[in-house]
């Protein structure tokens, strides 16, 4: 008998001394679900170090590299031989007069990987590896730029549409239609030729054509992102919660822009990853067609771009635009990966 007290004493203590049981449970914010759903994915966390990676190599890269800059010119030159051959006559002599003559080029062209030029030297004479670095910091800003830009214009836009309806709807959504059926890279085209005549006279500075060419792009790009917000907004703003905030007198903008686009972000944050990917290949396409950033600044579009002067180039320098063409594929193809990462993080039931 005493024993089993004794056994009932010690279980009741056990009882008495156990925790709660939200004190057992760890508890998780959106936030930090978020970020786990995100990191359990292999490619998102391989896109997420290729992007990191891109950026450090473009923006903290010349801090390290210090030796060549963008518009540095190796002028260390080339001594190249001719032989020129003169015919004169001396008292019905005839003398042929052979000559070799030393010619110096100024601009060390087409120079192999060497130490003092990793990835060798571009046509100009311009060094590779730093023109990579700083064509990555102007097609990942101009991207960047570009797609921030377009959001912030579809979401006003579109938030507007859905949360009025009628009349403003129908007109907005048709401007939209419009936009969809313009041609973007012939329009880019037009407003190119016509850049050349205003860089000419001063109107644009050579170096903000692509930032301005882009911002053209961004005027016909938004219809996209509007069309994503305003149909978000017509399924929200019929719930409960914009209910209550009319019964309680918001205002219009504190009810879009508070209540009812927060809760449009998590597609949005997708959209964009994705569009990244697209902005590369936009200001790539651009720069490869000589539209963008042109000599001495450059662009990964622009170093490629040269194959087009001498197929010699594209043959038997791989060094020269390689290496820009590699760099545009990490960028496409990290930010896809970050942005299916997101997707699956923000609607895990997509994934089954």
């Amino acid at each position: 008998m005493e024993e089993l007290k004794n056994q009932e004493n010690v279980s009741q203590e056990a009882v008495d001394t156990e925790l709660p049981l939200d004190k057992n449970v760890r508890l998780m914010s959106p936030t930090q679900m978020l970020v786990r759903r995100f990191f359990r994915s292999k490619l998102s966390i391989i896109g997420l170090v290729m992007v990191i990676g891109l950026f450090v190599f473009s923006f903290l890269g010349p801090l390290v590299y210090t030796q060549w800059g963008e518009t540095d010119l190796d002028e260390s030159g080339k001594l190249e031989y001719t032989t020129a051959t003169t015919t004169y006559t001396v008292g019905g002599v005839e003398y042929t007069l052979h000559q070799t003559v030393e010619k110096t080029m100024k601009d060390n062209f087409l120079a192999a990987p060497s130490a003092e030029h990793p990835l060798g030297t571009d046509n100009q004479g311009y060094d590779v590896l730093a023109r990579l670095m700083y064509g990555g910091r102007v097609s990942l800003i101009v991207s960047f730029m570009t797609v921030i830009l377009l959001t912030v214009l579809g979401v006003i836009i579109g938030g507007i549409a859905g949360y009025f309806g009628g009349a403003v709807d129908n007109v907005i959504m048709r401007i939209c239609d419009i936009l969809m059926c313009l041609p973007g890279i012939p329009i880019l085209l037009i407003i190119s030729s016509a850049m050349d005549g205003w860089v000419s006279l001063g109107w644009v500075e050579e170096g903000m054509r692509i930032y301005i060419l882009m911002l053209f792009l961004t005027m016909i790009s938004w219809p996209g992102t509007a069309r994503l917000v305003r149909g978000q907004i017509l399924s929200l703003r019929e719930q409960e919660y914009m209910v209550a905030a009319e019964a309680m007198g918001f205002s219009t903008g504190r009810k879009i822009f508070k209540h009812l686009v927060p809760n449009v972000m998590p597609q949005l944050i997708v959209q964009m990853s994705l569009s990244l990917g697209s902005m590369i290949l936009y200001e790539a396409t651009l720069s490869y067609l000589n539209m963008g950033i042109k000599a001495p600044y450059t662009a990964w579009g622009s170093m490629i771009n040269i194959i087009t002067t001498d197929p010699n180039i594209l043959q038997n320098y791989l060094n020269v635009w390689v290496p820009a063409g590699v760099c545009i594929v990490i960028a496409v193809l990290g930010f896809n990966f970050v942005g299916d990462g997101l997707r699956d993080a923000l609607d895990p039931k997509g994934r089954r």
